[in-house]
């Protein structure tokens, strides 16, 4: 019957003509988006995604938190503690931000165990509500909206005399204790409507330290405010206009040195620095209050808000910022299949336009002209899916994206693989900033200095790093074995990335004439046979002296209990995972694991328990199958893939969103086509969409087209690109980029479509 189905919608597509279809009127895409989609799940299992409000790519991200929260600062089931303006999205580790609590509360003024419950959360790209109050008598409606660098919120009391609006200028996300620090908070009360700021925190996803500004103002003056200052279990107030200082949580002198017992340290995680405001919502309820953030000084972040956000219609904003988001994912519009697979697909575009965040105007570590983005957190998840779509549908915020990566090494001396507020995190692989620029440069990008990314990358393929888990490579043995030995931290992981980093190097020197230099890059490339064990079938850590790490299995899980996590030979992952990741050499890895047959069954034990879809390291293999002339089993597993792990629920992602790595994963296997990243072509795979429609540059269109497409319709069984036949399951991305149709024909199996596997061209 859903065949059926899929076949009338089809022949009522195939009335319209595709250019009515580009050139109609965009329809409410916002509406189809659910910013609540992943929030749940909890470190590795949950998706951590950001419900509350900001703008594509926008600095500010104004969301709840709550009691029990991962990085993004939010779960469903705890009592929410107020309303923060910083946020990372889907990430893991040891998180960041979380700057600015605000918290609205009925009554007498108290700081402690603000933690109230809600009613009636809603949630749309740009805005978010909430009923906030332990009981109908105290309850608040909250409402937020944003712009890039400006949050605003409008609170509409009960009826009281004391309504507060609590001001926690030393907030973060706290990570149960784990993770940030304040090293001290400052807060000036300017006036009964007006106070600004700034915090400096340690910790988290990265050691350094970085210094936040705010300045805010509300739309009506207090009849009381002023700054307070707590612990645990007390607090103090300092009324009227002024300034104060304190909030520091991090370790005195003295008990750095090991002199002071562990309670004082966790009372000192305790201490805070806020302001309160006092007001009377007897008769007038409402009160708005818009806060701006910089990273340079309070006097920027009053400039920005007045930049952002001069007036005072909340409605106004929340509309502008919808309208930012309906633009976003009007690059891609999907006709046909279910309410719930267009609810799914338009949730992930929405998240793949969250981070990293555009701090242009704001980059404080060095004067530059240049466009400045932070929060790559971190390229080892984006570079597979998130900036190959960028690419596609957001190509000048790509080439931003690159020309700020290329000024952070051109004043810090290396390009980042993990960079967020001002200084690098933990390199969890390799230098993948090499693949993002060899994806530009073969996929013709442009708008970027394409010699000095290539300084930039040469150098990771180079020079040894002075700080590896911050930047570049640990070259010295690479270089000289071939191998990462295992007497070095995630040694057959970096092995692999390393290979590819150095074939990524090596296509963009032949790119820019350096022929010696491409070729000694590709013959690197071929490293990752060095840790190939015939015998078992997969890649095998190596001692220096070349014999095999003792004891060993293919599908044995890293990390485990028997080290620390980040010494292990794999990170995060198994090596039958890690064995597919060759994308330069598909053709080498079937050789090894016995041609075109026995690589089919190699990928089927790999599906066969041992696939992960949670995390990065094996997602392109669904794809491999096709290099074995199987597209089916693409299909097949790509379909089955997307069903079991993505739903619209709060727990439907499969783990982490990673930055919008996950969310774009899901976006590239909607719409039928998946990149292998720093080449420049595209697989074909499985739409779940009658037709979907992307807006390329210069205003052309490409439309991939599966009229009969259904969920017994998911094999195709022949295909054309602008009219023509075409009998290979890939398309370049000049064939993508120069606009057109490819035309899929689906069917409820396999036919003897792509089953004679053609190489695409790999941008040498």
């Amino acid at each position: 019957m859903r065949a059926l189905s899929g076949l009338f919608l089809g022949v009522a597509l195939a009335t319209l003509p595709l250019a009515a279809l580009a050139q109609s009127p965009a329809p409410d895409l916002a509406s189809k988006a659910d910013p609540f989609v992943g929030v749940d799940g909890g470190g590795v299992t949950g998706g951590n995604t950001v419900p509350g409000a900001g703008v594509p790519f926008g600095f500010v991200s104004l969301s709840p938190d709550t009691t029990n929260a991962d990085t993004n600062g939010y779960d469903s089931r705890s009592p929410i503690m107020g309303f923060s303006y910083t946020h990372v999205s889907g990430t893991g580790g040891s998180g960041k931000y979380g700057n600015f609590r605000v918290t609205p509360a009925v009554g007498p003024l108290r700081i402690n165990h603000l933690h109230f419950g809600k009613t009636d959360e809603q949630a749309s790209p740009g805005y978010y509500s909430v009923g906030l109050g332990n009981s109908d008598a105290e309850r608040i409606k909250v409402e937020l909206t944003a712009s890039r660098r400006v949050g605003f919120q409008r609170l509409t009391y009960p009826a009281a005399a004391e309504s507060q609006l609590i001001f926690d200028v030393s907030s973060v996300v706290a990570m149960r204790g784990r993770g940030q620090r304040v090293r001290l908070a400052k807060v000036e009360l300017i006036d009964d409507h007006t106070l600004a700021g700034e915090v400096t925190v340690e910790g988290g996803w990265n050691p350094a330290a970085y210094t936040l500004y705010f300045h805010a103002v509300v739309d009506r003056p207090a009849k009381t405010f002023g700054a307070w200052k707590a612990g645990q279990g007390w607090f103090e107030t300092t009324p009227g206009p002024g300034r104060s200082e304190g909030g520091s949580q991090v370790k005195s002198p003295a008990n750095r040195q090991g002199l002071m017992i562990e309670y004082d340290t966790e009372r000192e995680f305790s201490n805070r620095l806020g302001a309160y405001l006092t007001f009377d919502t007897t008769a007038d309820r409402q009160v708005r209050m818009k806060l701006a953030v910089s990273f340079i000084s309070a006097d920027k972040a009053r400039a920005n808000l007045a930049e952002e956000m001069p007036g005072w219609d909340f409605d106004a904003y929340r509309l502008a910022a919808r309208a930012q988001w309906n633009d976003a994912l009007a690059r891609i519009r999907v006709e046909g299949g279910g309410d719930e697979q267009q609810r799914i697909f338009y949730s992930a575009l929405y998240r793949a336009h969250t981070m990293p965040h555009d701090l242009s105007g704001e980059n404080v570590w060095w004067k530059s002209d240049e466009p400045h983005y932070e929060d790559f957190y971190t390229l080892w998840d984006t570079f597979r899916t998130l900036h190959p779509l960028l690419t596609v549908i957001q190509p000048q915020r790509q080439r931003d994206m690159i020309r700020s990566l290329i000024d952070t090494y051109s004043h810090t001396g290396w390009m980042p693989d993990s960079r967020i507020a001002g200084a690098n995190g933990m390199t969890q692989g390799g230098s993948n900033g090499d693949i993002l620029v060899a994806d530009a440069v073969v996929k013709r990008l442009g708008g970027f200095d394409q010699a000095l990314a290539y300084e930039a990358i040469r150098k990771n393929g180079e020079v040894d790093s002075d700080q590896p888990f911050l930047q570049g490579r640990v070259l010295k043995d690479y270089l000289k074995l071939g191998y990462v030995p295992f007497t070095q931290t995630r040694s057959a992981s970096r092995t692999l990335e390393y290979a590819y980093d150095d074939y990524a190097i090596g296509v963009v020197a032949k790119a820019l004439g350096k022929t010696d230099d491409a070729k000694r890059y590709l013959t690197r490339s071929g490293n990752w046979k060095n840790l190939w064990d015939d015998a078992l079938g997969c890649v095998r850590p190596r001692y220096p002296n070349g014999e095999w790490v003792e004891n060993y299995s293919c599908t044995y899980e890293y990390p485990d209990r028997s080290g620390p996590w980040w010494d292990a030979p794999f990170y995060e992952g198994n090596s039958l995972q890690y064995s597919t990741y060759v994308p330069q050499d598909v053709a080498g890895l079937m050789a090894k694991t016995g041609g075109r047959e026995g690589f089919v069954a190699w990928l089927d034990r790999l599906f066969d328990g041992h696939y992960s879809q949670g995390n990065e390291p094996d997602i392109l293999a669904p794809y491999l199958y096709i290099h074995a002339g199987r597209p089916d089993r693409t299909a097949e597993i790509a379909r089955q893939l997307m069903v079991k792990h993505y739903r619209p629920t709060r727990t439907g992602l499969p783990g982490n969103d990673d930055a919008g790595a996950m969310s774009s994963w899901y976006v590239w296997n909607a719409i039928g086509l998946y990149p292998n990243a720093g080449q420049p072509y595209y697989y074909i795979a499985s739409p779940v969409f009658a037709r979907s429609l992307i807006a390329l540059e210069g205003g052309k269109t490409f439309t991939v087209q599966a009229l009969a497409t259904s969920e017994a319709n998911r094999y195709v069984t022949a295909a054309k690109l602008n009219g023509k036949p075409l009998d290979r399951a890939w398309i370049t991305h000049a064939e993508l980029a120069q606009g057109g149709v490819l035309d899929l024909t689906m069917g409820p199996a396999p036919s003897g479509w792509a089953t004679t596997f053609t190489p695409p061209p790999n941008g040498l």
